[in-house]
Formats: C-alpha cells, structure tokens, sequence
C-alpha cells in the first residue's frame, strides 16, 4: 500500500540525546537503546470514518519518537498499518449502502493527506491487512503447530494458557481484562471457549462477509494477528517500540505481545510498549463509535496545520485531555509569534534553544517544555534587537526538525 510524501527534516549541527520514552510494560521511563537502526512499530486506523484528533494525537507522538531519534543519529524502520477489514469496516459500509473497499480506500487517502499536512513522516511500510491475508495464516499456523490455539465452530482461537506472561504488557488484573475484553472487541461470555480471554485469530466466512482461503477454511484474520504478522514480517521480534493509543493496551498489545512469544519464542516481543493519551470532547473520549469527534479534514480548511500541531503539541503525548476550540486559537497565536521572531534579520543567541529543545524531547517527549523554550526566546526576540544573525535560521530549523513544525 502506498504511504504519504515524506516532509524535508533539516539536519541539526552535532547530535542529539539518547531517548527516554514510558514504557507501559515496566510501569515507568527508561531508556531506548537501538542499534544504527531503531525499528518502531504504529497500529493503524480501522479506515471506516476521517482521521480525528484523537488518530492526530497518537501519531504525533510516535511522529516525535523517530524525530528525536533521527536527531540522535539512528536510522528509523517505522512500519504501520491500515486495517482495512474488520467489523467496524463492514458494518459502516452496509449502513451507508458502500462497498466496504471504496470506504477504505477513501478514508486512507483521506488519512493520507491530512498525515501529508501535519508533516508526519511516513512508515517505511505503510501495509494494508487485505495484502497480506496469506502471511496472517501462516503466523496462525505456525502458532497451531506449537500448541497454542483450537477450533470453535470453524473459527480459531488462541489458547491464553499458552503465554506464560499473559498480562506482563498491561499489568492489569484478570478482572480488568475481562471488562476491558468485552469493551474492546472480545467476546468472553463466548460459549465453548476454554477461557474467556482466549482470542480470535480466525474468523470463519460469513454470510455476505469477505473471506480468504486458508488452511483452516475459508475466512479472514481477527484483529490483534494481523499487526503481530505485520510487525514479524517487516521489523522481526524484539523491536524497540510498539506504539499506540493508551485504548490498545488491552487487548490488543497484551495479545500481539503473546502471540509473537509464542511464534518466535523469544520475550519481549517490543522492546517497549508505548502509549499516547486519549483526547476527549465533552467529557468523553473521542471515538468513532460515540461519534463525539473534531476532523482533522475539517480543521484544515479552517486554519493553518501547523496551527492544529501546535495544539496538540501544548500536552504531553501520555496526558489525557479534552479539546477546547480556545487551544487552537492559542496556537495560531503561539504560530504567528514564532514566524514574526524567525522572520527578523537577527536575533538572541539560540544554541540554548537547541540544547535545550533536544533536552526536553529527549526526556519522555516533554513537548510543553519544548514549546516554553521556544516561547521565551521569541519574546526575547521581539522585545529588543537581536546580535546574532544565525539565531532565527536555527530556531526556525530545531523546531521543524525536533516539533515537526514548519515556520
């Protein structure tokens, strides 16, 4: 599947500090340590509606992950996918009277323009579920051979007895798992399962429903294989970070964790299993299924997209909070004061700027104090005659390669 158009990232002068990110698994910040080149796997949208900001959200803080990576001199295999099948997909499309493919094949050029707009960088391997249906089946059949699933009715499930470490991702109770399964698109009160957390690697073809020949008979993937196969294929076990919203945590991190355990029997699957918070409006989180969202599509015609990352750019990637339309009224403010101070033909001295930028970014992502940093020196800036000439050309390029935002 074709990915977006990569933005131009200004090369910095020296190198960047080593960076630290929370990791959910180890229940706190530590460091991440790759190689020359460091392997980051994102899940994807369900491409059943417009990416909202809450999809904004989530990829901007793994679009900064490989930034300040990059800055420190490592190369970045970013993998992502589009799950371009499943449930939600197919039940949108009978609503509206579409064919299941045209909706998602909209809604990914969609997600690929308003990514193109926030200047996100694109995956090395932006892959579609559809593609690689044979590849699921195979990673399903590796995990039957070693033990770990059963039959049900013609759908397979993986058998939870099989992962020694089930929970070490989420750290959760079981009692938090089962509430969470059934929320999440699990079905524990399943009758003939050998345990309710047992999950659905297999569904069997349904009446009307897409399918896929395989050796268990004809069907498609369940949801959480399918990244599991993605991530094996293009990264192998033992990447460095599996990315996404704190909403995937359970299930689908705790079992793609299992599942790549088991297939390639080495632990941990990712290095770090890292999350970014939820963005509510009106005291919910926005969700498609709750329909209370803000597009991005939407905002874009309304304002400049740097604007929209600046907003998003003022909480710290793992904060929950809610959108208010004043934040983006800041953030054109906060925009116009930046270009008006990087447009002057001097200005104060900035390697404090770019010390201090790469500090914050490499300190679990502190975007907020990234932003203070740049704030004061425009202030600086503006209130009195600038010495330096340089200043505002490297200002104007720390920010566009460390936020991501263009001046």
């Amino acid at each position: 599947m074709r990915s977006w158009s990569a933005p131009k990232v200004p090369r910095l002068p020296g190198v960047g500090a080593p960076l630290r990110l929370f990791d959910t698994a180890a229940g706190e910040v530590g460091p991440t340590q790759p190689g020359p080149t460091a392997g980051m796997y994102v899940c994807g949208i369900t491409p059943y509606d417009a990416t909202h900001l809450g999809h904004a959200n989530t990829y901007l803080a793994f679009d900064l992950v490989n930034r300040v990576w990059r800055d420190a001199g490592h190369e970045v295999h970013f993998t992502q996918n589009a799950t371009d099948v499943d449930d939600p997909l197919l039940e949108r499309a009978e609503q509206t009277g579409q064919d299941w493919r045209e909706l998602a094949e909209r809604e990914i050029e969609l997600f690929r323009t308003d990514m193109e707009a926030l200047r996100i960088l694109p995956p090395r391997e932006y892959v579609g579920v559809t593609e690689v249906v044979d590849r699921v089946a195979e990673l399903i059949e590796l995990l039957q051979d070693k033990g770990a699933t059963y039959d049900l009715d013609g759908d397979v499930y993986f058998d939870v007895a099989a992962a020694p470490k089930f929970g070490a991702v989420s750290g959760y109770s079981e009692e938090q798992m089962l509430e969470l399964f059934g929320q999440r698109g699990g079905d524990p009160e399943r009758p003939g399962k050998k345990h309710p957390l047992d999950w659905l690697l297999w569904r069997a073809e349904r009446p009307g429903e897409p399918s896929w020949p395989s050796r268990f008979g004809p069907g498609r993937p369940g949801w959480h294989i399918e990244c599991t196969a993605i991530a094996l294929a293009n990264l192998g076990s033992g990447f460095d970070v599996a990315g996404g919203g704190s909403d995937l945590i359970f299930p689908h991190h705790e079992c793609g964790a299992h599942e790549g355990h088991v297939a390639c029997g080495e632990w941990p699957f990712a290095k770090a299993y890292v999350h970014a918070g939820m963005v509510a409006l009106n005291g919910e989180k926005m969700s498609k299924s709750k329909g209370n969202l803000v597009f991005v599509s939407r905002l874009r015609r309304e304002t400049d997209p740097m604007a929209i990352r600046l907003a998003l750019l003022a909480h710290h990637y793992r904060s929950d909070w809610e959108w208010t339309a004043d934040q983006l009224a800041s953030a054109e403010v906060r925009l116009a004061r930046w270009r008006s101070a990087v447009a002057l033909p001097a200005g104060p001295e900035a390697e404090s700027v770019l010390t201090g930028l790469r500090s914050r970014m490499a300190d679990d992502l502190d975007a907020p104090g990234a932003l203070a940093l740049v704030d004061a020196w425009a202030e600086r800036a503006l209130a009195a005659a600038g010495t330096d000439p340089e200043a505002p050309a490297l200002v104007r390029d720390v920010v566009d390669a460390l936020l991501g935002v263009e001046l």
